[in-house]
């Protein structure tokens, strides 16, 4: 394995919350130095002056293995992570067939060693069939290498089912995913409930509905105990809930997606489906609140959500059209929008992209110290871009940001100390 040594980077400190001109050298998969001299025999990677950070570890990727192959495999998804600056992905169990036996994970990270240059960790399914009828076998997918349990968007509506499942998480010290909101209230919703949804004619779901699902969920944490993070917080409403739990103790994180931090109901202009997401886009009002939320700490992580979809399924009327977004090579452009509008500084930013999820996930990736694993990723906060989805690596082009001026341009991708991605 080649020593890297990467000299005159503008290195991004998520942990120290700081950015400090210097050089890292990278041996044996791992940081061996920050600011060190040259290794004899090193390979010197001037790195122009631009931002080094530690890879982005995002949790909630949907990926087609096994099942729909068409629309995303191991190998397109890790390629375009790469170009995204995804080291780490934490793949969604929400498959064809689901996740949520030993044998089909087994299946799934065999696959994904075979075929992707970034890491892939799957998360398996709460209950059988992700039903919410019965609870899988927690123990043995642990020992087959899940690292989280959830059943996605299929969200459990017996709370007693849920209640034993959280239980026995427990006694095994699994986390669990869960995916706020009332399985009632936003049933066959399109849109955010309001006078936008109104004037579209499109069935629609209060923000009420999330905090609900929240409210419920955090309860059964209070009861059990479990160590819980919600997927997706989306709404002004919900984070009164969340803060109290936080307040009193519980085991309890949350995270926010990509475009619930740039994108609002709005955006849905004349029914275009590429902005169809779950849950649905929110008001102006409540995605500042999201911000303001991951700049505070009260979300504590950014993920893509990617949910890649075919043509068929997206060229629909929007009613029946296909929910979900391709985004790990937009997730990195996307969050600059934060940090050139001023919300979000770029330590604050990779402390949410890449350093909570990890630490979450009980993982040593995320951090820029000597020791920590050597993925990191290089790229340019200022340089712009038209963004064109055939250009995208994914194999399905169903992003919300076609068309669009972007800023943040990913130069170069680093996973256990060797170069997988390259501008």
């Amino acid at each position: 394995m080649t020593t890297l040594h990467l000299t005159n980077a503008r290195i991004i400190d998520p942990e120290a919350g700081t950015i400090t001109q210097g050089s890292v050298t990278l041996a044996k998969g791992l940081i061996a130095a920050i600011n060190g001299p040259k290794p004899k025999g090193a390979t010197e990677i001037d790195c122009g002056g631009n931002h080094l950070a530690p890879g982005i570890v995002d949790i909630g990727v949907k990926i087609g293995e096994p099942g729909e192959r068409h629309r995303e495999s191991f190998r397109s998804a890790g390629l375009a992570a790469a170009a995204g600056g995804v080291t780490t992905l934490i793949a969604r169990p929400d498959t064809t067939p689901a996740i949520d036996t030993p044998e089909t994970l087994e299946f799934v990270t065999r696959r994904a060693a075979e075929a992707s240059p970034v890491r892939i960790r799957h998360m398996a399914a709460l209950t059988k069939a992700r039903a919410g009828r019965e609870m899988t076998e927690i123990g043995f997918l642990l020992d087959a290498g899940a690292i989280a349990f959830t059943d996605a968007f299929a969200v459990t509506a017996d709370a007693k089912v849920l209640s034993r499942a959280f239980t026995y998480a427990r006694s095994l010290g699994a986390l669990v995913i869960g995916h706020p909101q009332d399985p009632g209230l936003s049933q066959g919703a399109a849109a955010t409930s309001g006078k936008f949804a109104s004037l579209r004619g499109l069935p629609a779901v209060s923000p009420i509905a999330e905090r609900m699902g929240l409210e419920r969920d955090l309860a059964l944490v209070e009861l059990t105990g479990v160590r819980y993070h919600a997927d997706q917080i989306t709404t002004a409403r919900a984070l009164p809930a969340l803060q109290r739990a936080k307040a009193a103790g519980l085991d309890v994180t949350a995270g926010t997606s990509i475009h619930h931090l740039t994108l609002n109901e709005i955006d849905l202009g004349d029914y275009r489906t590429f902005f169809k997401l779950t849950p649905p886009l929110r008001s102006e009002e409540d995605r500042l609140a999201m911000v303001e939320a991951v700049a505070n700490g009260t979300i504590d992580c950014i993920s893509s959500m990617h949910t890649p979809a075919d043509e068929e399924s997206k060229r629909l009327p929007f009613e029946e059209a296909a929910p979900g977004a391709v985004a790990l090579e937009t997730l990195l452009p996307a969050a600059m929008r934060l940090y050139h509008a001023g919300h979000i500084d770029l330590p604050t930013l990779f402390r949410a992209l890449s350093l909570n999820p990890a630490k979450r996930l009980g993982l040593p990736q995320g951090r820029m110290a000597p020791g920590a694993p050597a993925d990191l990723v290089l790229f340019n906060p200022d340089a712009p871009f038209l963004m064109d989805r055939f250009k995208l690596r994914s194999k399905s082009k169903n992003t919300p940001f076609d068309g669009q001026r972007m800023e943040g341009k990913v130069l170069a991708t680093f996973v256990n100390g060797t170069q997988v991605h390259s501008a």
